[in-house]
């Protein structure tokens, strides 16, 4: 069946695995568009990329589903709730492959940049990021037990990651042209890869060799697929499906397909679901499994004639050792994905809240969208949260991990994981608490959180001596409850006064004077909210009132209040963009002849204005190896301050 699924060229695609039945199309209109396969009308379409959609994935739920872009950056999206959840800023060039965590809140991408970066989409940040490859990352995959994740790159290698440890374990070598596609054994320590150079090549994870290879006279390998049951291998060529087994290896099957440069495969109700696109156009494609060979002594064709048939192993037995799957039972399963979905889908930031306003969920299809993601009768997909994904790489031996990975094959710790104690799961805050918990002050203050810092509901509540009293005198309650009112109140007044003092110069028309009165106030606060109005209008800016802004912007920038450090970071932005060209130049031009006291006085500022980026530079320096978002924006004043050294 053929959709025309965009407006322009598609450039990427996938299915879903759990379901069979969800596609979901990227197009070069920055759009990611939702279908169901076989049904004409788009369920949703999501916007908020502002370049060409080059890599999918849905994750093993089919709740979530993350797009990266060309230009480097990664969204993810909540199916369910119909809305954007987080953006991933980190890559430099086109994302070429994403991979969902099987059973964590954890995203792998790889990217033109040769890096794979992991990130916790729960606390929105880089949490490692793997160097190794020497070219495009073109597909990558989480082992079923969590713990591992393959890599397959244009640089003909597969690379093998230890998630836990931070290293790299081993580097298949073997094929001659770039690997489009590598796929873990649903059962056993196996790993199959596809290439460009026609052969798909099979690796025992245990020994870390090669078991066998396959070698075809037919087109590049475009994807692999285990059968469920690990008895054989589909492998997608330009206009064909075979079928592998690869003790020996040998092909049990061909069935010609006419579906062109197939992108992906997925299987549902014994039927393999292919698609493929070309220009606007997504068709899809079904194979009966029940009328494929997928194993028996009757060949299609003898992959290497010199070798004795063997029988194949019966489908449920293992030549090799087993993943170890972490136990997915749970009592009340429903409620607990109600209550951390909620709590999940809170925007953190109000750089999240902009991200809401500019990516849009729309649902095309009401009664489709309900159908799949709403049901009447809902049923848990998500494994319980106490089953993480991989213990956290020991933070008392850093250099360990260092020596460990190979000079060019490096796992940078963006963001250590909290610390594990034997085999249980990483210690989480509990969801919701009958006592309220004692906590230090956080030495930084994120800028939107769902509590007050270093209050507790308890303090403002009557203190129950006897359980069992459940009345109440109001007059106790209300003193309780207006316990610091007065303290919040007379702080809020002050605050409210100042700018208004602030506002007043203003409205005369004259910025300078304004940001001088709210300096000499002395109170940050004020200055933040003058500076969040005079970041939007960058006509605003004169010279002058950098020599101002500056000493305060060097406070912000070290400030434990994350929105004081962003402001901070906003405007530094603005001015290094628009004034450090004329500064430097200023500096660097020959002394005037004669008296020219306007040029004077603007080399003062110019002076003024360069001590004081130069004091400022080494706080940025300094910050610039934090993670998640501040990390990146330190990193970009970073090489924007780089004239200054």
């Amino acid at each position: 069946e053929e959709i025309t699924a965009h407006s322009s060229n598609v450039s990427s695609l996938v299915l879903g695995k759990s379901s069979g039945r969800l596609l979901a199309t990227g197009g070069d209109d920055c759009r990611v568009n939702i279908w169901s396969v076989n049904k004409p009308n788009c369920i949703m379409s999501l916007t908020g990329h502002t370049t060409p959609i080059e890599s999918l994935q849905i994750n093993t739920n089919e709740e979530l589903i993350v797009a990266g872009s060309q230009s480097g950056s990664i969204r993810v999206w909540d199916l369910e709730a119909a809305k954007i959840l987080r953006t991933l800023l980190g890559h430099k060039a086109n994302i070429c492959s994403l991979d969902f965590h099987p059973f964590g809140s954890f995203v792998a991408s790889g990217s033109l940049d040769t890096n794979i970066k992991l990130w916790d989409v729960r606390r929105k940040g880089c949490v490692f990021r793997y160097k190794g490859h020497t070219q495009a990352v073109r597909c990558l995959r989480f082992s079923p037990d969590g713990k591992w994740l393959a890599s397959a790159a244009d640089d003909h290698t597969v690379k093998l990651w230890d998630l836990a440890a931070g290293k790299i374990m081993f580097e298949f070598t073997g094929h001659s042209g770039p690997v489009n596609v590598v796929e873990f054994h649903p059962n056993e320590y196996l790993l199959a890869s596809g290439s460009s150079d026609r052969t798909v090549r099979f690796w025992d994870l245990e020994k870390f060799q090669v078991v066998s290879c396959i070698e075809e006279e037919a087109t590049p390998v475009r994807c692999v697929l285990f059968n469920p049951d690990g008895s054989c291998l589909y492998s997608g060529f330009q206009d064909s499906l075979r079928v592998y087994g690869w003790e020996p290896e040998r092909c049990f099957d061909v069935v010609l397909v006419n579906w062109g440069k197939v992108a992906d495969l997925s299987i549902c109700n014994n039927q393999l679901i292919g698609v493929s696109f070309a220009q606007s156009t997504v068709s899809s494609f079904v194979v009966d499994l029940n009328r494929v060979t997928k194993s028996g002594s009757i060949l299609h064709g003898l992959i290497r004639d010199d070798k004795p048939l063997v029988q194949p192993t019966p489908a449920g037995s293992s030549l090799r050792r087993i993943y170890d799957r972490p136990s997915t039972s749970c009592s009340k399963p429903q409620s607990r994905v109600k209550h951390n979905s909620e709590s999940e889908r809170r925007s953190p930031s109000s750089e999240d809240d902009r991200d809401e306003k500019e990516s849009k969920a729309e649902i095309q299809n009401p009664e489709d969208y309900k159908e799949i993601f709403q049901p009447k009768n809902s049923i848990s997909r998500t494994p319980p949260r106490n089953n993480e994904p991989f213990p956290a790489p020991p933070e008392d031996e850093p250099a360990t991990v260092k020596e460990a990975a190979k000079p060019s094959q490096t796992a940078d710790v963006q963001t250590p994981l909290p610390k594990q104690e034997h085999s249980d799961p990483i210690q989480r805050p509990p969801i919701a608490a009958s006592t309220p918990v004692t906590r230090t002050e956080p030495s930084v203050i994120p800028a939107a959180r769902n509590e007050p810092i270093g209050l507790k509901a308890s303090d403002f509540l009557p203190a129950v001596k006897n359980q069992s009293q459940a009345e109440l005198v109001d007059e106790e309650a209300m003193s309780q409850i207006r316990k610091g009112h007065e303290t919040m109140c007379v702080v809020l007044t002050s605050r409210h006064k100042n700018l208004d003092t602030v506002r007043a110069v203003w409205s005369t028309g004259d910025i300078k004077t304004s940001v001088d009165s709210a300096v000499a106030i002395n109170d940050l606060s004020v200055v933040v909210d003058l500076l969040n109005i005079v970041n939007q209008k960058a006509s605003l800016w004169k010279l002058d009132l950098c020599t101002i802004v500056l000493p305060q912007i060097e406070k912000l920038l070290q400030s434990k209040y994350e929105s004081y450090v962003q402001t901070g970071c906003t405007s530094l932005k603005l001015i290094l963009q628009r004034f450090l060209p004329l500064i430097t130049d200023i500096l660097a031009a020959p002394p005037s002849v004669g008296v020219d006291i306007t040029r004077e006085e603007r080399l003062h500022k110019c002076k003024l204005c360069y001590k004081q980026l130069k004091n400022i530079s080494n706080i940025v320096k300094n910050k610039s190896g934090l993670s998640g978002r501040h990390g990146s924006a330190f990193r970009e004043l970073h090489l924007l301050m780089a004239v200054l050294e």
